[in-house]
């Protein structure tokens, strides 16, 4: 159980805010077709304009602001991602795509899906980054990362028992789930997390298996 201490929240956001602006940033590069309609940089002026309140809710401590915020900054970007992904499947269908248009957006799409996904895994883990900081430690959580498997004496003589997973950790598991398909070795405990994992993993396997593979058998 998480005491209600004061709150540390000593963990930095900016790669978390870097992920988001890198996914607008990939989006903007795909093919005008592989689009929503509109300006292809208008993903990334939503996430910027949507980045602003969430950076001033932190600093001013209205975290229930900004973790509302955060919930919507990846469900856009999650939207954009999956659209694009439902035309680009279109668009191999019916050949309107080029070869190289093809590997680039199935490469593009790739990466976004490993940020899109370690964005939800850090925002939603354990209550989202302002509760982990709650406590010295993370020892509960949806997922079961080695660090809480290590025994107390250890761990302090590691000098790990303060340990508490940041963006880092969840972008490495969020890659892992898409070149492994499952994760490797962070056991996954929680039934949302499975779920979110699974649709990662369902997102690589079209964009790998189905798109790339495709694309090169054309070449």
């Amino acid at each position: 159980m998480r005491a209600n201490t004061t709150s540390r929240d000593v963990e930095p956001r900016w790669p978390a805010l870097v992920a988001l602006l890198a996914i607008a940033g990939l989006y903007a590069v795909l093919p005008s077709s592989l689009l929503v309609s509109g300006p292809r940089w208008m993903l990334m002026v939503v996430v910027v304009t949507l980045l602003i309140p969430t950076a001033i809710s932190h600093r001013i401590g209205h975290h229930s602001l900004n973790q509302i915020l955060g919930y919507v900054l990846n469900s856009v970007v999650t939207a954009a991602m999956i659209v694009s992904l439902a035309l680009l499947l279109t668009a191999v269908t019916a050949h309107t795509i080029t070869p190289s248009q093809l590997l680039r957006s199935a490469a593009t799409l790739w990466i976004s899906n490993i940020l899109v996904f370690a964005s939800w895994y850090w925002r939603l883990d354990a209550g989202g980054p302002h509760e982990r900081a709650q406590t010295v430690g993370h020892t509960d959580g949806a997922f079961l990362f080695p660090q809480m498997t290590m025994d107390p004496e250890a761990k302090r003589a590691a000098g790990e028992h303060e340990w508490e997973p940041n963006f880092i950790d969840y972008l490495f598991l969020a890659f892992n789930t898409s070149t492994a398909f499952s994760p490797t070795d962070v056991p996954v405990l929680s039934r949302w997390a499975k779920v979110l994992m699974m649709i990662q993993a369902l997102i690589s396997l079209l964009v790998i298996a189905l798109l790339a593979g495709r694309s090169v058998n054309i070449l």
